[in-house]
């Protein structure tokens, strides 16, 4: 049986991609912080999820719980980078503790797993790593400062990463979702609520991308741009940026402290 790890699973996009898996016929080590989500995973889809509570902010539990999962589930033939946190605020606004928790989850656990389930599957010549970055990477958004360049480091680490690979029969995905429906998504537009713009823009639905991730590894893709409308932030760079220094609005700044 194939053997998935998939992290932030307990909403949005993981969520999605652990009813994928499941559906056809693998093994998920489904990774989050929330016990409570992923037992409800258990509760829906039974025995093949294989539930792992772990904050990925703490460096000591950032891989701690890899080989008990593969003691459980087997050798890793698939791990997917999905766990992400957000930062929606001006820059002078962020903590440097809120910073570096953010390239925890966002950046430096990534790069962790991947060295940690590498060499077995170099050693295996198979297996497949999907990195989820963001349009943020392609499009670094005012506001999201520190999301935005943790995802483009993600980003730019799995194109390179790919081009390492290219002769061994590992594959990286680099997947760059637009907006999706998601919790995170729906939190950051409480705090800058979409423009008249963004509002004609398709919005991705988080069940459609993890199928499109699985048949991107099934196929040995190298990206998924989605919804696909957002390539052109890939292929008109210039252009993008201008747009989105020009018009995209600002978070409020912070409130004085009393």
């Amino acid at each position: 049986m194939t053997h998935v790890i998939v992290t932030g699973a307990s909403s949005g996009i993981g969520r999605a991609l652990v009813r994928e898996y499941i559906g056809a016929g693998a093994a998920v080590t489904a990774v989050a912080r929330r016990a409570a989500l992923l037992q409800e995973l258990v509760d829906e889809l039974g025995s093949a999820v294989h539930p792992v509570v772990a904050d990925l902010s703490d460096p000591a539990q950032a891989t701690a719980w890899l080989p008990a999962a593969v003691a459980a589930c087997g050798p890793v033939d698939v791990l997917v980078n999905n766990a992400g946190v957000q930062i929606v605020a001006r820059t002078i606004d962020v903590s440097i503790a809120q910073m570096r928790a953010l390239f925890e989850v966002d950046l430096l656990t990534p790069l962790a797993l991947i060295q940690a389930v590498l060499p077995e599957m170099l050693a295996r010549d198979r297996g497949a790593i999907v990195n989820l970055a963001s349009v943020a990477a392609l499009a670094p958004t005012p506001g999201m400062t520190h999301y935005s360049g943790a995802k483009a480091g993600l980003g730019a680490a799995s194109e390179v990463l790919r081009g390492e690979l290219r002769d061994t029969g590992v594959t990286v995905v680099t997947v760059y979702p637009g907006p999706v429906d998601t919790p995170m998504a729906r939190a950051a537009y409480d705090i800058v609520p979409p423009t008249a713009a963004v509002k004609l823009l398709p919005e991705g639905v988080p069940a459609v991308l993890a199928h499109r991730i699985r048949r991107a590894v099934e196929r040995r893709r190298a990206r998924i741009i989605y919804p696909w409308v957002y390539t052109l932030t890939r292929h008109t760079p210039a252009i993008t940026r201008f747009m989105m220094d020009r018009f995209t609005p600002l978070p409020p700044p912070r409130a004085p402290a009393a």
